[in-house]
């Protein structure tokens, strides 16, 4: 994407402009006379006899004479001297055809000998350039010249050598399925020899998108390639994206990955400078909770547009414009906080303090041509060569990836920096451009994980079904949302923005569709499995009803019973197999009139009390003595309740006005919040559409560009009633932005949650806006939060330089104090902003004045002015939970409780016979440790662990059946676990 910023619209610089201001910036003047002026760098060149160089340059061709040194003619020239290691002051004459035209005092000072790796490749959008497809062709064709290009400089010197990163594996694995066994063989030797390196991302992503299962499983190759082809992967890249998050470091070095190069690119979006971003050494070791780090290297827009780092110095254009750009670079490096000067790429700043790059070797990123999906080139190599002959130092390396940081652990290990915690993304608030889809792929993270675990409970192994729909899942979090310029509607090139959100947003609803299948299937499988242990009993049918949560507890069900099992005339009742007690339920008859293209039947729903963990109870349908009861409507209207709380709508403002916990005695809801709890707010911005990047030259220092804000009104109660199992309040109001919205809030009878679910019809603009939901709590500021692959909270440590503004979360929000905890989760909406609404331009002020205690939801904006969709419609879904409990239940614990009602529902499964009253297929003894799912892979059972503790636990898993484990002794079907802080670990057993 990086390459956009090189256009001249808009004040974006372009090379020559870049170059100029690296020239002007690492020269002084040193002669101005009559107009003609004279400069001199003194520059880290090393002859191969042992002097060092001097450049200079004048506005018309002189001479250039060190006095008893060195001479030469033009207007830019090297003037070499003895290496000196301490200061030296030298005389500069500069002559005409006239005589002298000035001289100056130059002090020549001792330089650095560095070695700079030179890391070939290619970034991978899949996408922004051009169509998906053809993006992807280009990368495999780029595979076959690499390989050739290698086999071509095979007798070059070894430092001068074609060498090739392939920086996303996807185009490498598809490589190496469609090209003939020869010409693989030489792919994997030259592999095998660390010419061409395969690293270990499938696909640069947006890693805050990830469930945690999701970012372990895109890393699950790298030992297939070492089993199929003999090398190992040593590293991984994680290019365009300016964050990850914090369970990468532990996917990582799972997956035997020691090594991270990272290329932020700013975007005109991202201020880690304003945020502690100019504390962050290069390279720095990154560790996580558990104790695993990764070395890290990373490069920024300053450094050079990210990515286009070597090609801004020449490296791809021609040795002469590297000689002379390269010294400058490296100079620059060494002396300034950052190479360019502030406003060289077209923005303001950075314009913090930094100290200097204090090492002497570089990673330096370059590609075959100035752009995004570029492909590989002669030329870096020929450079390496040609500079390697003329030059002793700087030395440069043709490098893959993991030669440099080889180099790095083997000599300043001990000197770098440890930096903690998540790296947050400044780019995250894309997420929210696509809200209906990323919806659809977050039902779908949750679902797979229910889905294998449901086969792998029936004795399936569905890894490989499972494993795909993953993969699909992961392509929609690949950070390359849509085309260059997103509102345009051509076939190809960075135009074909239509084209590609197509394809994008069909891949989400393929993953969700996929997820869902395997979940239908599987539900199916496992009843069908219990049906053969169980034995004919009196019921008319029976359901299983499966709790896919880690902890034992009481919630919804929603089973379907089919007309051809039990008539839809019969009266049923249902009664817990366990204890015998008759449940209360509701029914919901799909009425063949209305729906003849649906099954035809009854839902039924009912409250099933302490279904274990990884466990069911059965429930028997009974004939009845009558039909259920039907729904009853609310006599007081705006006001629902359960055993828990007591929840009130404000009807003419349009949103909660209290949710009172019974138990505790206290309320839930700050009344006093500049918003009320779940309103509806629609921000406008006096930005314009369809300028590609306007972003990146948009400066909102106040609120002078917040256009408008709007909130839902004229509300309307269309229901309010109480069944069998809870209450229900439905509530429509119209809003800017919107033809409707609706509101459903719940209460389960036996459940101690608010069910909060909010369908918007959303009105396609290219106008910039964003949606809110507000979520304002009568409490402290927030203690802790989700993350993909671990926990924040506002005293968990960050890797400097993060976004500040926004939290990309996975589900669930916690708030603590001395006398209650209160949890929020959200099911499809990652995004929020805690205490106040920011401005989504550079630096971020908020335009509220700061409560702890609130939380906006940032539902979904269009506020990108590239890659991401420019505008976003139709009817889309967000789900909310919100929990309370007394103090002494950790936030972390209860966030999980919360996010488990949206993300883990209990599931119905239709059973014709008796099986066991209740069973329970996985236990956990420790109260912060969860298990996510239960796979099988042949003969062999895995259940795997996460946990939320600060702090490094050990547990007890039990397994039904355990006979053996992977490398842990078995003791009555249970094994001890020892898991790190927030860590994950899987234990594979086999069971009878």
């Amino acid at each position: 994407m990086t390459s956009r910023l090189l256009q001249r619209s808009l004040g974006s610089p372009d090379y020559d402009g870049i170059r100029q201001a690296l020239r002007d910036d690492t020269s002084t003047p040193v002669i101005s006379v009559r107009g003609l002026e004279v400069r001199a760098a003194v520059l880290p060149l090393f002859t191969h006899d042992g002097r060092q160089a001097i450049r200079v340059s004048s506005t018309e061709p002189l001479t250039h004479v060190l006095v008893d040194v060195d001479s030469a003619s033009g207007r830019d020239v090297t003037l070499l001297v003895p290496e000196v290691d301490a200061p030296r002051v030298l005389t500069l004459e500069c002559r005409d055809d006239a005589g002298v035209v000035g001289t100056a005092r130059i002090t020549v000072t001792p330089q650095r000998k560095w070695s700079v790796f030179v890391v070939h490749h290619s970034h991978l959008d899949i996408g922004y350039t051009d169509p998906q497809g053809t993006v992807l062709r280009h990368h495999l064709d780029y595979l076959d010249a690499a390989v050739r290009l290698a086999e071509e400089t095979a007798s070059w010197p070894d430092d001068a050598k074609f060498r090739w990163t392939v920086e996303s594996s996807m185009p490498a694995l598809k490589w190496l399925d469609a090209r003939p066994a020869e010409l693989v063989e030489s792919f994997a030797q030259r592999a095998r020899e660390g010419v061409i390196e395969v690293t270990a991302l499938p696909f640069q992503l947006h890693t805050e998108a990830c469930s945690t299962e999701e970012l372990h499983r895109q890393l699950r190759f790298t030992a297939q390639l070492q089993d199929r082809y003999g090398f190992a992967t040593k590293s991984a890249m994680h290019t365009d994206v300016p964050g990850a998050v914090v369970g990468l470091v532990d996917a990582l070095t799972q997956a035997g990955v020691r090594y991270l190069a990272a290329a932020h690119n700013w975007a005109g979006r991202s201020v880690p400078y304003l945020h502690g971003g100019d504390k962050l050494t290069r390279p720095f070791r990154w560790r996580a909770p558990s104790g695993n780090e990764i070395i890290v290297w990373f490069t920024d827009t300053p450094h050079g547009m990210a990515y286009m780092e070597g090609n801004t110095v020449g490296l791809t254009d021609s040795y002469e414009l590297a000689d002379d750009l390269l010294p400058r670079y490296l100079s620059a490096l060494a002396t300034r906080g950052y190479p360019y000067g502030p406003g060289t790429f077209g923005w303001q700043g950075p314009d913090a303090p930094r100290e200097p790059y204090e090492l002497d070797v570089l990673h330096l990123r370059v590609q075959g041509a100035h752009a995004d999906n570029a492909g590989p080139s002669i030329v870096p190599a020929s450079i390496a060569r040609t500079w390697n002959e003329n030059w002793a130092y700087p030395r440069l390396r043709s490098a893959v990836n993991s030669d440099f940081f080889e180099h790095v652990e083997e000599r300043y290990l001990d000197r770098l920096a440890v930096h903690e915690g998540d790296w947050t993304d400044w780019w995250a608030d894309g997420l929210g451009s696509g809200a209906r889809p990323l919806g659809y792929v977050r039902r779908a993270q949750s679902a797979l994980r229910v889905a294998e675990t449901l086969h792998a409970i029936a004795g399936a192994d569905a890894t490989e079904q499972i494993d795909e729909a993953y993969d699909k899942v992961a392509l929609f979090n690949e950070h390359t949302w849509g085309a260059a310029n997103p509102w345009e509607d051509s076939e190809e090139a960075g135009d074909s923005g239509g084209l590609q959100w197509t394809r994008k947003s069909s891949g989400a609803y393929q993953a969700q569709d996929d997820a869902a299948d395997l979940l239908h299937a599987a539900v199916r499988r496992f009843a069908a499995a219990l049906s053969e242990t169980g034995s004919e009993g009196g019921a008319l049918a029976s359901f299983a009803v499966f709790n896919p949560a880690t902890r034992a507890r009481t919630d919804i069900v929603r089973a379907f019973l089919p007309r051809d099992v039990v008539g839809v005339d019969v009266p049923i009742a249902l009664v817990d197999a366990r204890t015998g007690e008759t449940l209360a339920h509701h029914e919901e008859f799909v009425d063949p009139v209305d729906w003849p293209t649906r099954p035809i039947g009854r839902h039924v729903h009912v409250v099933v009390p302490d279904v274990p963990g990884f466990g069911y109870a059965r429930l028997d349908v009974v004939p009845g003595v009558s039909q259920a009861p039907e729904p009853v409507e609310l006599d007081h209207g705006a006001v629902i309740e359960n055993e828990f709380y007591r929840v009130a709508y404000d009807v003419r403002e349009g949103y909660i006005s209290s949710i009172f916990d019974k138990k505790a005695g206290r309320e839930l809801v700050n009344a006093d919040a500049a918003a009320g709890f779940g309103q509806y707010v629609y921000d406008q911005y006096a930005t314009a559409p369809h300028f590609n990047h306007l972003s990146g030259h948009v400066g909102a220092h106040d609120r002078t560009l917040l256009g408008d804000r709007a909130i839902g009104r004229h509300a309307t109660i269309t229901q309010s009633r109480r069944t069998a199992v809870g209450e229900k309040l439905v509530v429509e109001l119209h809003g800017k932005g919107v033809d409707w919205i609706r509101t459903t809030i719940e209460l389960h009878y036996g459940v101690p949650r608010l069910d909060l679910t909010y369908q918007l019809a959303k009105q396609g603009t290219p106008a910039k806006e964003a949606v809110f939901l507000a979520f304002p709590f009568a409490a402290g500021q927030a203690t802790a939060w989700e993350l993909t692959g671990g926990v924040g909270g506002p005293d968990v440590p960050r890797v400097p330089g993060s976004a500040e503004y926004m939290l990309p979360i996975r589900h669930w929000i916690a708030f603590e104090d001395p006398e209650l905890t209160i949890a929020w989760a959200t099911l499809e909406a990652p995004l929020v902003q805690l205490g106040t609404i920011h401005m989504p331009y550079a630096p971020f002020p908020p335009t509220l004045d700061h409560e702890d205690g609130t939380v906006y939801s940032w539902a979904l904006n269009n506020i990108w002015d590239t890659n991401f969709p420019a505008q976003q419609q139709g009817e889309t879904t967000f789900r909310y939970a919100v929990t309370s409990t007394a103090a002494g239940v950790g936030g972390r614990r209860l966030g999980a409780a919360a996010a488990s009602g949206l993300t883990e529902p209990f599931v119905g499964a239709l059973i014709t016979d008796s099986p066991a009253a209740t069973e329970t297929y996985a236990t956990v003894d420790h109260p912060d440790v969860l298990i996510t799912s239960i796979g099988q892979e042949g003969a062999e059972r895995v259940v795997r662990l996460q946990s939320l503790a600060a702090e490094p636990v050990e547990v007890t898993v039990g397994m039904p059946g355990l006979r053996a484990a992977r490398g842990l002794d078995v003791v009555d079907e249970t094994v001890k676990v020892r898991l790190p802080a927030c860590g994950v670990a899987a234990v594979w057993g086999t069971c009878s």
